[in-house]
């Protein structure tokens, strides 16, 4: 059966609302959309790391209890797991703050295998963390050479901004390997200060990655491929918290990917009826996180055909 594997951060969001705290969720780009698939029954690993500490193990416990194994999770002594901070504004979009102390040595833990038909995921600036360098390399290196699909979300905040230029060839080396790339409004003004999609997939996107996917909240999403140049108009949703939508907007992309069994060969001819269907099941996938302050869609949750 083919899986998704995600490489990529685990954290704790404690979310404020009228700057009081109202939930605290374990989460994490990639490790939203992990949860996610693994509520609608998909086979998945999840290669990241945690402290020795409540924090980790709170992490721990709701990795098990959500169906997603800790093998590839690399549990460190010496430095406190990752917390943010989430402060909703009147739309419910969220400005965070960051708060991380990680080891010098990391990821040192075996790599799960892979085989074709799998779909890797990978995003935010863990993605293009100098000091996970090596372990992204090796884990997309595999990837390529069995054929699985490489979804590659830039997720990249300002918090991070001033370090763009100096991450530009990792950036570029992940889009070499990408089969989809999906980024919003957001990464592209901190990156390039662009926010016009044709001019972003023209001028750097297309040379790597045919497939392209654009977000920019409530806007239209913008599809680019090979064949396509198409915008969506996105549902009106009254949201409880924006907090992993658009994870789980990779994840509906991923879920529909696997639902309709789609291969790395297909990508290149696929139609229009079946990307609307995939942008479809992600807009799906986003509109339900928003209803709740989990970062995931529930057990249980199904969509139409």
């Amino acid at each position: 059966m083919r899986k998704v594997i995600g490489i990529g951060e685990t954290i704790l969001d404690v979310i404020f609302k009228n700057d009081q705290p109202w939930a605290a969720v374990p989460g994490g780009s990639v490790f939203n959309s992990i949860v996610s698939l693994a509520h609608m029954g998909v086979p998945v690993e999840f290669i990241s790391e945690v402290g020795k500490d409540y924090v980790g193990e709170l992490i721990q416990r709701y990795m098990r209890e959500n169906g997603i194994d800790t093998s590839h999770l690399d549990v460190y002594f010496d430095n406190k797991s990752p917390v943010s901070l989430a402060f909703l504004n009147e739309e419910r979009d969220a400005q965070y703050s960051f708060y991380k102390n990680y080891p010098d040595q990391r990821l040192h833990v075996e790599l799960p295998k892979i085989e074709e038909g799998d779909i890797v995921m990978l995003g935010s600036f863990y993605a293009v963390d100098p000091a996970l360098r090596e372990r992204h390399v090796e884990l997309l290196q595999k990837a390529k050479d069995q054929n699985a699909i490489v979804f590659y979300d830039l997720n990249f905040r300002r918090p991070h901004k001033h370090d763009a230029i100096k991450l530009a060839p990792y950036f570029l080396e992940n889009l070499e390997f990408a089969d989809i790339v999906r980024g919003s409004e957001e990464d592209f003004m901190c990156l390039y200060d662009m926010s016009d999609a044709d001019k972003i997939y023209k001028d750097k996107i297309q040379f790597y990655c045919k497939n392209f996917v654009f977000t920019a909240g409530a806007k239209d999403v913008q599809l680019r491929s090979a064949t396509l140049n198409k915008a969506y108009a996105v549902p009106p949703v009254k949201p409880v918290s924006t907090v992993g939508a658009g994870d789980n907007f990779n994840a509906g992309i991923v879920f529909g990917l696997l639902q309709k069994d789609i291969m790395l060969d297909n990508l290149a001819t696929l139609d229009e009826q079946t990307w609307d269907s995939l942008i479809a099941t992600g807009m799906i996938f986003a509109a339900e996180v928003c209803k709740s302050f989990d970062n995931s869609v529930p057990k249980g949750f199904t969509i139409d055909d």
